[in-house]
């Protein structure tokens, strides 16, 4: 299998507090920091590689010294990259307040462009790709059509997607298969039946701790969450989830959501972006504890 992955690749600063912030002036202390690769597809793509896909990134860089550290961190077997040049050759950055109850604050330092429309090099990728993993970026809007006229199914993370706001509504249109947070939901389940109802075969709402909620053509699934006894960060998750769903076609669907659930949790063990570490048969091992049901 062969997965085109097209959208966001930075380098960010990480600084772990044991809660968000209020909204006031204060002091607080880190209980540590540090910087490292970020941005959802690449969260995505180094988790698929570690899983033995053939992965292609496709995203916007600096010529400055981040994208060089975000080319090193990419430099995996199984990954190749696509590059496009950053509008005025920033390469994008956030400082992440990550708390200890999983919760997040990104602030953008950088938040570069790239070149209008697809480059060649992007849309031969899509035309040798199996499926295009399109993240929620302006560089994928014009893949969306693209992929659908080459008859490339689509798979979107919409984040927290709320179901009103007008930048995820595309993706959440194009996709084949579906990920959204429940976080900002009013009715996670009405949502999820609206997509399923729109087109899509699959659609998935993770819920954290709680696990996730999945509805395909044949009615729900209920997703436990795998078993983690030290959570050490929680960035790329959600795009470890994905890989693991990914990652597994060919087996069932119980099967799948278990593959996800595993691989979004060891994404919790690890500082690193996503789960680079891990491997399929750890994956599948930890899967085998997942809870799986039609419920």
């Amino acid at each position: 299998m062969q997965v085109l992955v097209n959208g966001a690749a930075a380098w960010n600063t990480l600084v772990h507090v044991a809660a968000l912030p209020e909204p006031r002036s204060q002091m607080l202390m880190a209980s540590r920091h540090h910087d490292g690769l970020g941005g959802t597809s690449a969260g995505k793509a180094v988790t698929l590689a570690a899983l033995g896909v053939d992965v292609t990134l496709s995203t916007v860089l600096g010529d400055d010294d981040e994208a060089d550290l975000v080319r090193g961190a990419l430099a995996l077997d199984g990954l190749r990259l696509l590059t496009q040049p950053a509008a005025g050759g920033r390469t994008e950055r956030h400082v992440n307040l990550m708390a200890d109850d999983g919760s997040r604050v990104s602030i953008y330092l950088e938040l570069p462009s790239g070149p209008p429309g697809p480059p060649a090099d992007v849309l031969a990728a899509l035309d040798a790709a199996d499926v295009a993993v399109l993240d929620l970026a302006d560089s994928s809007v014009p893949l969306l059509a693209a992929a659908r006229e080459r008859g490339v199914p689509v798979w979107c993370d919409v984040h927290d997607d709320d179901g009103i706001g007008a930048y995820a509504r595309p993706f959440a249109e194009a996709a084949d298969v579906l990920l959204v947070s429940a976080d900002r939901l009013a009715d996670p389940r009405a949502y999820v039946r609206a997509r399923v109802d729109a087109g899509s075969t699959l659609v998935v709402c993770s819920d954290g701790a709680r696990g996730a909620i999945a509805l395909d053509r044949d009615g729900w699934w209920e997703v436990g969450a795998a078993p983690v006894t030290d959570v050490v960060d929680t960035n790329g998750a959600g795009d470890a989830f994905l890989a693991g769903l990914l990652a597994s076609q060919g087996i069932g669907t119980a099967e799948r959501l278990a593959w996800a659930s595993a691989a979004g949790a060891m994404a919790v063990t690890t500082s690193e972006l996503g789960a680079p570490h891990a491997t399929r048969a750890a994956v599948a091992a930890l899967a085998r504890s997942v809870r799986v049901c039609r419920v």
